[in-house]
């Protein structure tokens, strides 16, 4: 079976993924549009015409990207939206704005989370990771799916990481409720919930035009890695001790550009339950053999794991749906 991949090197630019592409009179939203790779996903999009709406949970903050933005590109067609990923009461009310200012949205990019944070709970009381980087974005897309289907056919990416290998979906304990917390897991069982909800999705709404695929952005130093201590990152290989990164980190732009790939190139529409990483379609991971940068696990994949991951959560957010 062939693989889809892009006819541009892996550490292309967004910018450079988005040449050719016209996004004029097309809505898409991003979360975590803050900062990080975030802001480039953003500035590829604003560059091709599109209409953008920055959800972010510091306004303020997203204010003065989408002010840059707006002049960097000459695009003034992007605005910013509340929104905390961290509670569905907050998630729910961030959906009724984002509704009311768009009422149909081409492209939906899930791209904020939080990674190896100390233990903690959301206001539901889920595990702070889990129900930030999966839940958060599960009730967001539902809630916003009237928008995506009156816009398909649509597209809806959902940021993973490697560090989905930490984990697969620890079925009789995913809140850490008996065994004890280890952050990377918790980290990891995310990042797995979010490739499972690409699958699910597809499976889900495909057959009405609206598909999702998983990216893999790359190693990028972002303030994603805050609750990682210095000399942690340096025992991890990350960075050196004169504080040089590791030349498998990508910048910004290069991380951002998979993303971009996946929201808008002609080779993925309709295509979706796919895990992307470097500009193409990743492979499985060779248990003999692991590529420490390249390769999913095979329960990313798992279309009965996702579907059970979609009940679940359809479940879990219920009151707030």
């Amino acid at each position: 079976m062939t693989t889809i991949a892009s006819p541009l090197a892996p550490r292309a630019t967004a910018l450079e993924v988005i040449q050719g592409i016209d996004l004029g009179g097309k809505t898409a939203v991003i979360t975590g549009a803050s900062s990080g790779i975030g802001v480039e996903t953003a500035r590829a999009l604003l560059w091709a015409g599109a209409s953008m709406i920055l959800a972010v949970r510091d306004p303020a903050k997203g204010e003065k990207v989408a002010a840059e933005l707006s002049s960097s590109t000459g695009n003034h067609k992007v605005q910013v939206i509340e929104l905390d990923l961290g509670s569905l009461a907050q998630v729910r009310e961030g959906a009724g704005r984002i509704l009311a200012a768009a009422p149909a949205i081409h492209i939906l990019i899930n791209n904020a989370g939080i990674m190896a944070t100390p233990k903690g709970r959301t206001p539901e009381g889920f595990e702070l990771q889990f129900g930030t980087n999966h839940l958060g974005h599960f009730l967001l897309t539902d809630l916003l799916m009237p928008a995506l289907l009156a816009a398909a056919p649509a597209r809806v990416v959902a940021l993973t990481s490697s560090g989905h290998r930490r984990s697969d979906i620890v079925w009789d304990d995913i809140q850490f409720e008996s065994r004890p917390y280890d952050r990377w897991e918790a980290y990891g069982q995310s990042k797995t919930a979010n490739a499972l909800f690409a699958v699910g999705l597809t499976q889900q709404y495909g057959a009405r035009g609206v598909t999702a695929n998983a990216v893999h952005p790359g190693g990028i130093m972002t303030g994603l890695q805050k609750f990682v201590p210095l000399e942690e990152q340096r025992a991890m290989g990350w960075q050196n001790e004169a504080g040089e990164l590791n030349p498998v980190f990508k910048t910004t732009e290069e991380g951002a550009s998979t993303t971009v790939w996946a929201a808008t190139s002609p080779q993925l529409q309709g295509v979706g339950g796919l895990f992307l990483e470097d500009l193409q379609e990743s492979t499985p991971l060779d248990p003999q053999n692991p590529d420490p940068m390249f390769g999913h696990k095979p329960y990313t994949r798992d279309s009965g794991s996702a579907a059970r991951l979609w009940t679940l959560s359809e479940s879990l957010v219920s009151g707030y749906r």
